[in-house]
């Protein structure tokens, strides 16, 4: 009878193995289809390299539009790295400056001692290099296209029309009693005000802190009380895939645990009815009605902060990410220009939302910066159909378009059906951002996207580094498939071993950057230990970026994800630890261990492994309800994707989780030598109870 059981338990599993093995072939042809494709059509420039490397080579008409040559680009990093100062010299007054500097940077890191200062002599005003210097000339041209969740709503909003509405908001700020270096927390969806209102921050020296507008209240409150934030802005509702966002009532909630926060600002933009607290929330348009339309910009040090922007790490507890004006201000700019090939005219469209990095860079201060037209999109690739984007970028006509490869996996899997459907002829340059691209979806929008006629720029940064880091060059880079391709001028980037050597080509390591930049990250706030410890010591006068990489053997980049505890979930870094935090927070959970694992759609999924306390079933409903609560403790870019009750957790005989080892047994790998734990009898149980548990 036991082998009978046993033989039963092993037939079941190697079913399991073989579907699974199935899916992984077809994603295989799937990338060879498209690799024949590309060769049948433009086979002149596709080399290989190796098996494994393809390179789409440049083509004439990317030179031909390109702002500088190959051998531009390589003389110029070549003299930014021999003569940096020089160089960043030179970069710095692609801005406007009140005061000019005279400094360059006063730099200086190590394990015991951090200094980081860029044109600290200077001054200027963020909110005034964005707007202001473009009046003279271009007053009427469009700053921002918004495009509203329902196809039928769009604005153009043009830079004379934005210096108004910031100068008021700016003025209403001002009258609530913010003033220069307040922190103001913003909680709001893709909507003009949101960028309004940064601007205006940015306009009166208050340092603005957005948070992404599906975040949960216990989120909210951490973040407002971290930053000691005395001010929120929030809207009525959200609307984003036709449904509607309770931001008021999450913020209300919020602000039951944030005792300092003196005034809510609220935005209408649904008019559905919300609670309201006479003493605290004030409404938008009465705060802004009888305003003057001109706000003088505040003269900032180019050392004052800008905004304070909140990223997970592998303590659990989310780091205040600080960054500053002038420097930030000039790399972003100087990035923006450069990498999306920027000419003036053309329409430029990055697809994030403003409560991430992605947003603050390059939707806002980079582009505008440049007197760009960018666009504001408030909803979600697939409402109200898996057409969206290209019915957008067809109808206003988007030259520059900038994704994430998560939103491309999954508008990919219904194949070229509806791109097919618009004209999508206006692309000149496409580029992803957020986590690296596979090949599959890269050849996917090389081909299908942008019909082979729009380089790729595939880049690598953080919300730490403030700017793109690693990057393509559209004209200048050869490139290939799913690798980022080389740093930009000015950016010393290496691959390192665990003692800080440089690794050979071929092999892998540590993604370590040697020079410093003008937008790099200038503390951790309220927490310059952890800000020190995270990025400074483990490498001695090098910025440690946290993600694994590797050179090939041509010495293009590939990075490998993130080397700690935090997982990338479509672009966007959570936690281990803050997951595993809120599962162990409900009554039921004794312990908790949380991995990311590979997923066709999101790059990675969520996949929890729980113990219950004594008296509690491990059934459906439990598992239901414990996605549910890191939904709303986190957000619900936190739930599980998989939940796996277990009786024990794999743990070396110091007690330590083996997540590794969970997470290779949760992508079915062939695992090592399991003696060493302590409890290896229940790594067998887990294998079962993995296979047999079904995602959400």
């Amino acid at each position: 009878m036991p082998k009978k059981k046993k033989s039963k338990k092993k037939k079941t599993k190697k079913t399991k193995k073989k579907k699974s093995s199935k899916k992984r072939r077809k994603i295989k042809r799937v990338s060879k289809t498209k690799r024949s494709t590309a060769k049948r059509s433009k086979k002149k420039n596709i080399d290989k390299t190796s098996s494994n490397d393809q390179v789409i080579k440049t083509k004439p008409e990317w030179v031909k539009r390109s702002l500088a040559n190959k051998a531009q680009y390589q003389k110029k990093y070549s003299d930014s790295i021999k003569n940096n100062n020089s160089f960043w010299k030179k970069e710095g007054k692609r801005i406007t400056w009140i005061k000019p500097y005279k400094k360059i940077k006063d730099v200086k890191y190590s394990k015991d001692e951090v200094r980081i200062k860029w044109f600290e002599d200077g001054t200027l005003n963020a909110s005034a290099n964005c707007i202001d210097r473009h009046l003279k000339d271009k007053k009427d041209k469009t700053a921002i296209i918004w495009v509203g969740d329902d196809p039928k709503d769009t604005q153009k909003i043009s830079y004379k029309q934005l210096h108004q509405k910031v100068s008021k908001a700016a003025n209403g700020l001002k009258k609530l009693g913010i003033q220069k270096g307040d922190r103001v927390t913003i909680y709001l969806t893709m909507i003009p005000e949101l960028a309004i209102l940064m601007l205006a921050c940015a306009r009166i020296g208050a340092v603005h802190s957005i948070i992404f507008g599906g975040f949960s209240a216990e989120s909210i409150s951490g973040r407002v009380n971290d930053c000691k934030s005395e001010y929120i802005i929030t809207a009525d509702e959200g609307v984003r895939g036709g449904k509607t966002i309770p931001l008021k009532a999450t913020t209300d909630e919020a602000l039951s645990n944030c005792p300092d926060v003196k005034k809510c600002i609220v935005v209408k933009r649904t008019g559905n009815y919300v609670y309201w607290d006479q003493d605290r929330d004030v409404w938008y348009h009465d705060l802004i009605k009888d305003v003057p339309n001109y706000c003088e910009p505040e003269e900032m040090n180019a050392e004052d902060p800008l905004f304070i922007l909140y990223t997970s790490g592998s303590t659990g507890k989310p780091k205040g990410v600080l960054h500053t004006t002038g420097g930030y201000m000039v790399y972003t700019s100087t990035t923006h220009h450069y990498i999306f090939d920027y000419h003036p005219g053309d329409v430029y469209w990055c697809t994030a939302d403003i409560g991430w990095i992605t947003g603050h860079s390059y939707i806002l201060y980079g582009p505008m910066a440049n007197r760009a037209t960018t666009m504001m999109y408030e909803g979600v690739p697939n409402y109200p159909d898996y057409g969206r984007f290209w019915e957008i970028v067809e109808k206003h006509k988007v030259n520059i378009f900038y994704t994430a490869p998560t939103a491309l996996r999954a508008l990919m899997k219904e194949g070229s059906k509806w791109p097919n459907q618009h004209n999508l002829e206006s692309l000149k340059i496409l580029g992803t951002v957020g986590e690296p691209i596979k090949e599959p979806e890269w050849l996917w929008y090389y081909n299908t996207i942008g019909n082979q006629k729009c380089p790729i720029v595939d880049t690598w940064w953080q919300t730490e580094t403030g700017s793109i880091m690693i990057t393509p060059l559209p004209g200048i880079t050869s490139t290939k498939p799913g690798s980022a391709c080389g740093p930009m001028p000015g950016i010393d980037a290496v691959v390192v071993d665990e003692n800080g050597n440089e690794v050979s080509k071929g092999e892998g390591g540590y993604l370590a950057i040697k020079t410093p930049w003008p937008s790099m990250l200038r503390t951790v706030f309220g927490d310059e230990k952890r800000y020190i410890d995270t990025y400074w010591s483990k490498y001695d006068g090098m910025y440690f970026a946290g993600d694994g990489a590797k050179y090939d053997d041509d010495g293009y980049f590939w990075l490998l994800g993130r080397v700690d505890d935090v997982m990338n979930i479509s672009g966007h870094r959570i936690s281990t630890a803050e997951v595993e935090s809120a599962l162990v927070a409900h009554e039921s959970v004794a312990e908790a261990a949380v991995i990311g694992r590979a997923d066709e759609i999101s790059g990675e999924a969520i996949a929890a492994f729980v113990t219950l306390i004594g008296g509690f079933e491990g059934n459906e409903d439990l598992i239901s309800t414990l996605r549910q609560h890191v939904s709303d403790k986190i957000g619900p870019i936190a739930k599980p994707k998989s939940i796996v009750i277990t009786n024990d957790l794999p743990k070396t005989r110091s007690g330590k989780i083996m997540r590794r080892l969970l997470k290779d047994i949760s992508e079915e790998r062939k695992l090592g030598d399991v003696t060493t734990l302590a409890n290896a009898d229940i790594v067998s149980e887990l294998q079962t109870r993995s296979s047999e548990s079904s995602d959400e």
